[in-house]
Parts: structure tokens; C-alpha cells; sequence
């Protein structure tokens, strides 16, 4: 696979012009069967409806939703760990990029806990896996996040930097990283590396207009979108949530226009 295959499985990722609307689907793994992911077909219908670009899901949901993309892009999320273990941050790698190519996945997702004292192992999964995702011609989506018994912030612009730019000298073609509260901290993220870079939503958001923000925020500081699944699959309207942050991110209206639009009976 040569590197304009990879740059062909990246434009299904993302949009056309670069960014993309990506839906985690695999929090049923670490907590279970989550409100908005009780059906994950149902999920993967309703966020493909609101005009997602991608979705991230553990190979077993890949046959499971099959029928509900839609022209969903499918990254295979390799990393795992459950809210019982005794450290919820230690990720395992549980499948492989040959297991992505034969289950039609178009990228990879890997997750890495920096700061976990199993951040050695997890760097050095994240590296083998990179080179096999070059080798094959696979996307690779890090979810680098500062984590661990000594981080206070996972937040802090320090740290955020350093987790993306550790990503992205490992070979990432995409970061997922927590935003960092305002445009003029995360645009010194995005300006540290050279490849797209895309927010954790983290909780969900007390209000959909705080959830906006973040978004419109993070695109005004030269962000290439969203990576975030609780504030898009538990609205009490995943479709049109997911809409109005698409809008955002492909730039097709403001945060005023996003809000009043999600307003709008469909």
C-alpha cells in the first residue's frame, strides 16, 4: 500500500477538507453498555444521519454496525481497559492492523495514558503499531492524554503539548488530545505539530451551548475537529447534535447559526 492509499483511507476519515467529525463507539468496553450506546447500530445510524464523518469502535461492534455506516469511516480501536481494573488507565492492546484490514476498518486508534505508570509499554505498543500501520498504508489516530496519579490537570498547556507532540513523533496521523480551555493556548498545541489535531469531549457538557463553544474554539485555534461521543450519542437528539457540530467543523456556520439550527424540529 503506497503512502496515496493512506492519504485516499484518511479522506474517508475525515472530510474532504481535512476535518472530521469522529464518534467514539467504544466506551462499552471500559463502562459498559452506556445510555446511547445500549444499540450500537442504533448509534452509528443516528450520528451517520447528523452528516459524522468516522466512528471508533473495538472489532467486535465492526460486523455489529455494518448495516447502520451509512459511508461512516471505521477506524478499529486497538486499546483496552476496563473501569474495574485497579488502574482504569492501563490500555492493552487487544487487536491487530491485520485484524483491521480484514475486518474493512480504514484506519487505526490507539490510546496511550501519558503518566500512567504503564506509559513505557503503552509508547512502545504505540510505536510498533505505527510502523505497521505505515508498512500496510493504515491511518493512525492517537489518543494521547495526560494521565495518572500525578497529573492534577489533564488540561494544562504544558502537558497537552507534550502528549501531541510525543504523538506525533511516533508517527500518529491524527491527535486526539483533551482542548486546553481557550484559542489562544490551543493554537500553541495545533502550531507544535504537523498533522491534524482533534478535542476530547470528555463528560458530558452542562449545557449544549458550553459544548459549542469548546468546539468553535478549538477551530478558531486551527483545530481539525472533534473526537468526542457522550456530548453527540447522549444529547436527547444525537442527530442533531451531531449535525450542528458538523456544521461547525466543515464550516458551513457559526456558533450562533450551529445553536439555532440544533433548536429546529427535523
Amino acid at each position: 500500500m503506497t503512502d496515496l492509499g493512506k492519504r485516499l483511507r484518511l479522506r474517508r476519515l475525515l472530510g474532504p477538507d481535512g476535518k472530521g467529525v469522529i464518534v467514539p463507539m467504544d466506551h462499552g468496553v471500559s463502562d459498559g453498555p452506556l445510555p446511547g450506546l445500549e444499540r450500537p447500530s442504533d448509534t452509528a445510524a443516528a450520528v451517520a444521519r447528523g452528516g459524522a464523518d468516522s466512528v471508533v469502535v473495538h472489532k467486535g461492534l465492526v460486523r455489529g454496525i455494518a448495516g447502520s455506516l451509512a459511508g461512516l469511516g471505521v477506524w478499529l480501536h486497538v486499546s483496552a481497559s476496563t473501569g474495574l481494573n485497579p488502574d482504569p488507565n492501563d490500555k492493552r492492546v487487544v487487536a491487530t492492523v491485520e485484524e483491521a484490514l480484514r475486518l474493512g476498518a480504514d484506519g487505526l486508534s490507539v490510546h496511550v495514558n501519558v503518566g500512567s505508570p504503564q506509559e513505557s509499554r503503552m509508547i512502545e505498543d504505540m510505536g510498533r503499531l505505527s510502523g505497521e500501520c505505515d508498512r500496510l498504508g493504515l491511518p493512525l489516530l492517537a489518543m494521547m492524554y495526560p494521565r495518572g496519579h500525578e497529573i492534577r490537570d489533564p488540561h494544562d498547556l504544558k502537558l497537552v503539548k507534550k502528549v501531541a507532540r510525543l504523538g506525533y513523533e511516533l508517527g500518529a496521523d491524527v491527535l486526539k488530545v483533551p482542548y486546553t480551555g481557550s484559542p489562544d493556548t490551543f493554537r500553541e498545541v495545533v502550531a507544535c505539530v504537523d498533522v491534524p489535531v482533534v478535542i476530547s469531549g470528555g463528560a458530558k457538557a452542562d449545557t449544549d451551548r458550553a459544548f459549542l463553544q469548546m468546539v468553535a474554539g478549538s477551530l478558531a485555534a486551527g483545530g481539525s475537529g472533534v473526537s468526542v461521543g457522550r456530548n453527540l450519542w447522549q444529547h436527547h437528539d444525537p442527530s442533531a447534535m451531531t449535525r450542528a457540530v458538523t456544521s461547525l467543523v466543515h464550516g458551513k456556520s457559526t456558533l450562533d447559526d450551529a445553536l439555532a439550527d440544533l433548536g429546529k424540529p427535523r
